[in-house]
Formats: structure tokens, sequence, C-alpha cells
């Protein structure tokens, strides 16, 4: 996804730094802030790819995956993740999963994205921030205005044309999420297959929180092109676009316009 942003000039700071592997764009338009808050939410994210990370041997979803930590032992956040991990799996009639085969490691990474976003736009917003937009590897939570804009402009990226949108989506508050193997290859697999599904380019969740919305667009993905789309439609709270392999678009009918 891509922000657009005012060619006028406008107010806060836009600052972009290299967490948990990807970059985390945060854009306020505030004229006035107190910029601690901006150093909390990046040590938040820090302390978040430190502790769930797979690629670090000292974090703590390495030391479980390895048995030298026990669940009951691992730290409130990290047990918390991991039973959202399963209630989401239950949701999703297991095509998400922190597995991707039984006796796999675990990898939560489909939910601490959008989870560790959410947390940090709530120190934002208990920062007294008002307008923002936080940027997780092209996920995202907006609120209030692009100032001088009266509200945010999202394009969801064209998975054929990196150069191209498939759609715009005008909003003053929402999680925006999109799954599919464009960008980083094939990483979403069917967990009843193994295999990573066909038919099917990408799919974009929208909601109120973007661990939610993540963790879906994952799901769907995963789902393929038959089942995918007939399962948002039973989506309450969170709306849906899917982009098939002959560039069909199928939206739910709540899916936001520009």
């Amino acid at each position: 996804m891509t922000m657009t942003t005012a060619t006028e000039t406008f107010p806060g700071i836009r600052r972009v730094e290299h967490v948990m592997g990807m970059p985390i764009v945060l854009d306020i338009r505030d004229d006035e802030f107190d910029e601690v808050v901006v150093e909390k939410m990046f040590e938040w994210l820090g302390w978040v790819d430190a502790t769930f990370s797979t690629y670090k041997p000292d974090s703590e979803i390495s030391r479980l995956n390895r048995g030298e930590l026990l669940f009951e032992e691992a730290h409130g956040e990290v047990r918390g993740v991991l039973s959202r991990c399963e209630a989401l799996r239950v949701a999703t009639d297991g095509y998400f999963d922190v597995r991707r085969a039984s006796g796999e490691p675990i990898d939560p990474s489909g939910l601490v994205k959008g989870w560790a976003v959410d947390r940090a736009a709530l120190l934002l917003e208990n920062g007294g921030v008002r307008n923002y937009a936080v940027s997780a590897g092209g996920d995202m939570r907006l609120r209030g205005r692009a100032v001088p804009e009266l509200s945010w402009r999202v394009g969801i990226q064209h998975p054929l044309d990196r150069t191209a949108v498939a759609k715009v989506i005008e909003t003053t508050e929402l999680a925006v999420a999109t799954s599919g193997a464009y960008a980083r290859g094939d990483h979403v697999w069917n967990p009843r297959t193994g295999q990573s599904p066909r038919g099917i380019l990408s799919v974009t969740v929208v909601g109120p929180k973007l661990e939610v919305a993540d963790a879906f667009a994952t799901a769907v993905f995963a789902m393929g092109p038959d089942l995918g789309p007939r399962w948002t439609a039973s989506l309450r709270d969170y709306e849906a676009m899917t982009i098939l392999a002959d560039q069909t678009i199928l939206a739910t009918g709540g899916f936001p316009d520009d």
C-alpha cells in the first residue's frame, strides 16, 4: 500500500525506522504534540521485535520453539498473543495458524505486526496525538486527517503492477491490511494442503483493529479463490476486497470507496 501525502507544507513529522524486519513509517499531522510519545512508540516496537522475532535466537518465541521456555514461564504479552492466535485459528476454521503444519515451530508473526501497531496507535492517542498514520510494511492504522486534507487517502497496490493502484480508500479512522505473494513471494500456506494457494493475487481487509484485519487477510488468502471470498461475506465489522488471478475484483458490500 502507498500513502498519499499533501502537496502543501503540513504540520507534524514523518519518521521512518526499520523495525521488525520492515520499514515502520509514522506520519503525524498535528500542530503540536509531545515528541516523547514518538520515542515511546518506537521503543515499544523494538521490544516487540526482541521478544517475538523468529530470527533472533534469544527471543521468547525462539526459546519456546527450542523448548527452553515453557508457555507458563513466558512474558504475559507473549501468552496473550499466542492465546489470541489460537482464538483466531478457531474463528478462521484453521486457516490462520501459528504453525504451518503439525509439529512445526510456532510463528505468530501474522498477528504480531498488527497487534504491535494497534498498541503503538494507542500509545499515540494516549499521548494526545489526533491525526496520524502508522504503516508497517504497508499495513496501516490511520486516524483523523492528513492535514491539510480532510482525510487520509490510501492506495492499495495492484498485485501485478507495482506502479499502479487497484483501489483508493479515503478514511478518517481505519486499519488496512493486505496479504499476497507479489511482494514477498509464497509465504502464506493452506494449512490443509501445506501448499501456497493459487488463483488468488491479494486480499485486503479493513476494519477497526489491524491485528484482526491482518489475520483475516492471511486466512482468506490461504483459503484460496473459491472459499475465501465466500467466507468474507460473513464477516462482521470488517470488509474485504479479493483480487483473483484473472484480475477479477470481489469486494464485500461495505468495502470503502474513494
